[in-house]
């Protein structure tokens, strides 16, 4: 509704000259002379002709009254034809601020930059334009107008100041920080909240926390948005025990937490994965006066789906209800992930319908959480759901739609299914990013693709991903997998600052193909580096000496992980050690080592052991191995068939017969081994027992003459060669 006084504002008639020298300034004032809802002031300013005061106070007050552009024009055109025309620095900012609010940033800046040159030196003019760039995020703006203030010889307030230091902070000019803060100490601002506060936001984006901290130190007084801004430069700094000191300093000091306050300290425990403490600090939340916000709901829920927490969320469901945080988005795709995580389909599709305006994010978090909980149908038949709707409501599928739905393909180990939605990925002018990469590549080891794996080799090295740590050790365990180890040394090697999962990549590939020598090299090397062996790395080593038949140099590993390493050895590593003995013919101390366990032994170890029998015809030994495998995994399939071919190996018919038979009435099936092989960026599967197809029968030929040549080279060259002769068999 208008308000009365805009309703009795009326415009006389204005002269074609007045027109014409206006109209650069006022765009619409020939539809303004015109308007209805204009009142007239000819007889007011005739009567304050010398009052500028009462005239000012006048425009300033239907000026406040505007609500719609037309009607801010329209004051703006009156102004103009008065004799007033902008005197006064105060309402010239006033129109600059209303035509922002009203979103009209070009009408803001004409005004601006049509003042005189004695208001051009008003800070509250400047003040304003300053306001209404950062605040439309047209922050270069923002600093090309503040360097040409600069040059008119003005200096920034607590105003000015705080604008600029936010647009530098959203630009990530983090350079200027300490010049900015040279500044504000010779301006002498350096108590002034705003001004202090700004700087306590810049600095951790710069990746100088403790100059942030010391700046927070050294503040004579504080307010609450500074506590709340340290706790959140503290969050992104993954830094959560200094958080909790200075959550706790905040409120010796007498302040007490607000919902920002819960929400970033929430946010800083969840980031630096102190997920059990989440929830206990949300349930202190529920217990303050402070009440719950939907920032801090969602970020409980994004936790107890990590954890598994679902009965807990499910309480806290009722807290949103009553709440009224139901239609907050974020919260509500995090109760949705909770529901959809532990597999209730019907229940998460029901909180995901009930969203009015679904973003890409909704519809990630259903699908995201389908495929986390195995429900990858589901999750296929939502993502072709999404792919129908985009003509409808113009949500597209983004890269973490598409890498979800791959990396749920490729976990159900349906692989093919997961390049041909990369494929459809790619044709949908969807950029992957390093996650959607690896999985790829992960896909590629496991088929295996080399074609496949090298072309995204360039990819990666197109897109400048190539320094990418996650990228780099998922090269080089694509590369290892597929044979060529010279390719993923020199990948390897290329990576400036290796982690331990980059060295144990590189002693896993040793390894794998019998290279012991070389995995115990560079087990060596990365102690030497200063890379402190986790389990997964002496699990590494110790399967690269059980395939070499590195005895000695497994057992001294093994005996001295905890004494040299100070890790007790787990079920992997005892399975590794009795696999090496027992490959060895050592039985006996593989047996006592099982026996003298610290633990009961597991289907790895026994199975190992068991698998040792078999390779060295130990039936006694066996059949009591076999006997507790059938206990702990009564559906192992390959323990039955590990004892009946014992049997069999030793001339026991019926045993093993009766074995058999066994594991056919319970129905145990075993699945065929099977080798594949890449030809023409098509992938062919072979397995025992298939028919081979007719085009295929000149392939075996092929590969006689390839093991004989294996055999021939394996005879006449060291083993210093085996790796460059796997690479030229595997290329």
């Amino acid at each position: 509704m208008v308000h009365a006084s805009l309703r009795r504002f009326r415009l006389q008639k204005i002269p074609w000259r007045l027109r014409n020298c206006c109209f650069h300034t006022c765009p619409c004032l020939h539809t303004s002379v015109s308007s209805p809802n204009i009142v007239s002031v000819s007889s007011y300013w005739s009567r304050n002709t010398n009052n500028d005061q009462s005239l000012f106070h006048y425009f300033d007050h239907l000026l406040g009254l505007c609500l719609m552009a037309k009607q801010c024009r329209q004051v703006h055109a009156q102004v103009l034809v008065s004799d007033f025309i902008f005197r006064s620095g105060s309402l010239t900012a006033n129109f600059v601020s209303v035509y922002s609010r009203l979103g009209l940033l070009l009408d803001a800046r004409n005004v601006f930059e049509t003042v005189s040159l004695v208001l051009s030196l008003d800070l509250r003019l400047w003040n304003s334009i300053l306001e209404a760039n950062v605040s439309h995020g047209l922050y270069e703006n923002a600093l090309e107008l503040y360097t040409g203030m600069r040059e008119r010889g003005l200096i920034g307030d607590g105003f000015i100041l705080p604008l600029i230091l936010r647009a530098c902070r959203y630009l990530g000019r983090f350079g200027l920080c300490r010049a900015f803060h040279c500044q504000v100490i010779q301006i002498g601002l350096q108590k002034n909240f705003h001004v202090v506060n700004e700087l306590l936001a810049l600095y951790p984006k710069a990746g100088k926390m403790g100059d942030a901290y010391n700046l927070f130190v050294e503040m004579p007084v504080r307010n609450r948005i500074s506590w709340n801004v340290m706790i959140s430069g503290l969050s992104q700094d993954y830094d959560c025990e200094s958080a909790v000191k200075v959550f706790e300093w905040m409120q010796r000091e007498g302040f007490k937490p607000d919902e920002v306050t819960w929400t970033s300290f929430l946010s800083c425990h969840s980031q630096c994965g102190k997920l059990e403490d989440v929830i206990k600090y949300f349930n202190d939340m529920r217990m303050s006066e402070c009440a719950v916000s939907g920032g801090a709901l969602a970020v409980f829920f994004s936790v107890c789906a990590e954890l598994g927490a679902f009965s807990i969320a499910e309480k806290v469901h009722g807290y949103v209800i009553k709440g009224g945080f139901e239609e907050y988005l974020p919260s509500k795709n995090a109760l949705t992930n909770v529901y959809g995580k532990q597999g209730k389909v019907e229940d998460a599709e029901h909180l995901f319908r009930q969203i009015r305006y679904k973003g890409i994010e909704s519809w990630n978090s259903l699908i995201t959480s389908f495929v986390d909980a195995g429900k990858l149908d589901e999750a296929l038949s939502l993502f072709t759901e999404l792919e129908e709707m985009n003509d409808v409501c113009n949500v597209k599928a983004n890269v973490v739609t598409w890498t979800s739905v791959i990396k749920g393909c490729n976990v159900q180990g349906r692989g093919d299914d997961s390049l041909e939605y990369f494929r459809r990925m790619q044709f949908s002018k969807v950029l992957s990013n390093s996650v959607t990469i690896c999985c790829i590549l992960s896909i590629c080891a496991e088929l295996p693709a080399l074609n496949l794996g090298r072309e995204i080799h360039g990819h990666v090295i197109r897109t400048s991903m190539s320094d990418n740590i996650l990228v780099q050790n998922a090269l080089i365990n694509m590369y290892t997998k597929c044979g060529l180890l010279s390719k993923g040394r020199l990948v390897f090697e290329a990576i400036r600052d290796k982690d331990l999962i980059s060295w144990n990549s590189m002693i896993k590939g040793y390894g794998m193909h019998g290279f012991g020598e070389k995995a115990l090299s560079m087990f060596d090397r990365m102690i030497k580096s200063g890379f402190h062996p986790d389990g997964i790395a002496l699990v590494a080593v110790l399967s690269a000496c059980s395939h070499a038949g590195l005895v000695e140099k497994g057992r001294e590993i093994f005996y001295s992980m905890s004494k040299r390493f100070g890790l007790e050895p787990q079920q992997e590593h005892y399975a590794c050690i009795v696999d090496l003995l027992g490959r060895v013919g050592f039985l006996k101390e593989a047996s006592d080592i099982v026996k003298n366990m610290p633990m009961e032994p597991k289907a790895c170890v026994l199975g190992a052991l068991l698998n040792s029998c078999r390779m060295h015809k130990k039936v006694d030994i066996a059949e009591d191995i076999a006997s507790q495998l059938s206990v702990l995994e009564p559906e192992m399939t390959g323990s039955y068939m590990l004892l009946s071919n014992i049997y069999s190996a030793g001339g026991r018919w019926e045993e093993s017969a009766k074995v058999r038979t066994l594991a056919k009435k319970k129905d145990l099936k075993k699945v065929s081994g099977s080798s594949s092989i890449e030809l023409k960026k098509k992938v062919y599967k072979f397995s025992s027992g298939s028919i081979v197809q007719s085009e295929f029968a000149s392939i075996y030929p092929v590969l006689a003459d390839l093991v004989s040549h294996m055999w021939e080279k394996g005879t006449t060259h060291d083993g210093n060669n085996y790796e460059d002769d796997l690479d030229l068999w595997t290329a």
